[in-house]
């Protein structure tokens, strides 16, 4: 997630433990990098709605990137 929100604009603003704060001008959120853990999926929302990204853009988004 961190590579998709880089590749978007977004930038680390700060690591606190395992939690990096990602902003790209007015748009901020927290993403948990914890290993190879996947997303709990109220955290991928969490995350969508905070870079005001719904889940179809993202879905489509991902799936050219990736």
């Amino acid at each position: 997630m961190v590579r998709f929100l880089e590749r978007r604009g977004f930038a680390i603003v700060r690591i606190r433990g395992s939690h990096h704060v990602m902003a790209c001008g007015d748009r901020h959120t927290t993403v948990p990098v914890h290993g190879n853990e996947t997303l709990k999926i109220g955290t991928l929302r969490s995350i969508l709605r905070d870079i005001q990204l719904a889940p179809i853009e993202f879905e489509n988004a991902w799936n050219s990137d990736f």
